[in-house]
């Protein structure tokens, strides 16, 4: 069916017609950028709800919990559903509804050039059909005119009364307008012909071309809104992929959960350390009654003076169970202190680890420092040696400082294991004489005894502990020598008394915890820190094995 043989009459039809497309289209162009607004409007929601349950925490408040870690790995998934909505409204946007927005401008362009061409060829053939109207009633009038003439020149010529003159303007008159009526009729013929050929053209090439090439916008307006329809599915189905992927993170994020890790991370984040409370003694306030041989009553053991036993006074010991009410606030110390032992230690040991990384740090700029120190000395244009210096100082200084800090915290780290080791000693010393403990230990993490071993010397190391490490039968060869950068007094045991610049010999090197095994010319040996000498070993020479029994008798003395 063609819209230019069976519509040739519905030019103001076909107008409308293609009106009400370009308008439908726009309407569905319309509707796209409303439904892309609500996808916009979802991702932001989303992503805003991301945010205000995932707020920002400081490093060491991060939970470790595997509901918590699940929950923000959702979380972290609805992010990235977020961002598969974004991803739609933005194809959306760009393929399907500028696309149509586009289209929709060209099409009025488009049927605005037909809609003329048809006005064009109307207005040409109604000017055709004017001019052949009017040639039409001029050839009437002339042909009245010629029939008046007639009639008067007949009516002249019959009249006796009529002169001569008279008849022949009358007979001359009827000959001018029998001329006159003649062209009127050959210019009417001729105009009629005209206006047949314009008219049979108009309605069987003009209309018919024009009215095809509005069906062909029509037609390709209804395509261009399938393709359309079809992107807008597409749209969709791209992102369906990756947001399987999303629900499947989440689905994998719900398996995460464990309960019995999530346990034992609370054990793991609230062990103090501290032992339970022994049984309370009996206190037996009868010893000065007199008893009668009779009497069949358990008498309790007099202490001297007939004293109670100070050891088991209540006074000494309630004012610190603490363990089920409200634990007193301790000050925050540099040495971790006020923390429970088992908390201490691994506070301490946190930070170690941090020093250190931080000294990796220092130390990888420094060796980039020389590096570049190097270069700049071999190839003099390419900088000044001398400007890296005060740089290569100050990390030096850094290093120091670090190592210095390290030692601190390590010698906590070890008292704080070293007494860990002697309450489980005293512990399992308890439990085989199956005595109460007389004492108990205090809020803040140290351990207190009662009243009366309140003046007890603490525990001393074993002289012989480091026999094994020291006194060797025979001295471990020398790998290298030292020079001293500082003086060290070397007040802890083990260690070894140096001054500046005294040079000594190194008989095994640093195993990473900042301490040198060296020997004086006298042939006394100890450990130094790494830090505080120069170290040049000799080439072919070995460290010498450290034993693994008299490292950790040194590190319980740390």
């Amino acid at each position: 069916m063609s819209w230019g043989t069976d519509l040739w009459d519905q030019f103001e039809n076909l107008d409308k017609h293609s009106q009400w497309g370009i308008d439908f289209l726009e309407r569905y162009a319309k509707f796209v950028k409303e439904r892309l607004e609500i996808e916009q409007t979802y991702a932001k929601q989303l992503r805003s709800l991301v945010k205000k349950y995932c707020p920002k925490r400081p490093k060491d408040d991060e939970p470790r919990f595997t509901s918590c870690l699940s929950f923000y790995s959702i979380l972290n998934e609805l992010n990235d559903y977020a961002g598969q909505r974004e991803v739609v409204a933005e194809e959306m946007g760009h393929k399907v509804y500028g696309e149509l927005m586009r289209y929709s401008q060209d099409l009025k362009a488009e049927r605005k050039h037909h809609l003329q061409e048809g006005r064009k060829a109307q207005q040409y053939l109604d000017q055709c059909w004017k001019h052949m109207d009017n040639s039409k009633k001029k050839f009437e009038r002339e042909c009245k005119e010629a029939e008046k003439s007639q009639l008067i020149y007949e009516r002249l010529d019959n009249d006796i009364n009529a002169t001569k003159s008279e008849v022949e303007k009358a007979k001359s008159q009827l000959y001018l307008r029998q001329h006159m009526a003649e062209e009127s009729k050959n210019e009417y013929a001729a105009q009629l012909q005209n206006f047949n050929s314009e008219q049979w053209k108009h309605f069987n090439v003009a209309i018919p071309q024009i009215f095809k090439n509005l069906q062909d916008m029509d037609e390709r307006r209804t395509v261009k809104l399938g393709e359309m329809y079809r992107s807008f599915a597409e749209v969709e189905r791209r992102v369906i992929p990756i947001i399987s992927k999303c629900l499947e993170g989440m689905v994998t994020a719900a398996k995460n959960v464990n309960e019995r890790r999530d346990s034992g991370i609370v054990v793991e984040s609230f062990k103090s350390g501290f032992e339970p409370p022994g049984d309370f003694p009996f206190e037996d306030f009868s010893q000065n009654i007199q008893r009668t041989g009779s009497d069949g009553t358990i008498g309790t053991p007099k202490t001297e003076g007939g004293k109670p036993d100070p050891k088991h006074a209540v006074g000494r010991t309630k004012n610190k169970l603490w363990l089920f009410g409200k634990k007193p606030k301790a000050p925050t110390l540099e040495d971790l202190s006020h923390l429970p032992p088992e908390q201490r230690r691994k506070k301490l040991q946190q930070r170690i680890d941090e020093l250190n990384k931080e000294l990796q740090k220092e130390m990888d700029q420094r060796d980039a420092l020389n590096k570049m120190k190097d270069v700049y000395e071999k190839n003099p244009q390419m900088g000044d040696p001398g400007s890296l210096q005060p740089k290569i100082s100050e990390t030096i200084c850094n290093m120091e400082k670090l190592r210095s800090e390290i030692h601190k915290n390590e010698s906590w780290l070890a008292e704080v294991e070293g007494k860990h080791g002697s309450r489980s000693e005293r512990r399992s010393s308890a439990d085989v004489n199956h005595h109460a403990p007389h004492g108990r230990e205090s809020p803040e993490g140290s351990y207190t005894d009662d009243h009366s071993q309140e003046h007890r010397s603490p525990p001393q190391p074993d002289p012989h502990e480091f026999d094994d490490e020291f006194d060797d039968d025979d001295p471990l060869p020398a790998i290298g020598h030292c020079k001293a950068l500082y003086s060290f007094d070397g007040s802890n045991e083990g260690t070894l008394v140096m001054k500046e610049n005294e040079v000594l010999y190194v008989i095994e090197e640093d195993k990473g915890d900042g301490w040198t095994r060296v020997r004086k010319q006298g042939g006394e040996e100890g450990y130094v820190p790494t830090s505080y000498v120069e170290i040049t070993l000799e080439k072919n020479s070995k460290a010498a094995p450290l034993l693994p029994h008299s490292r950790r008798n040194w590190k319980s003395v740390l």
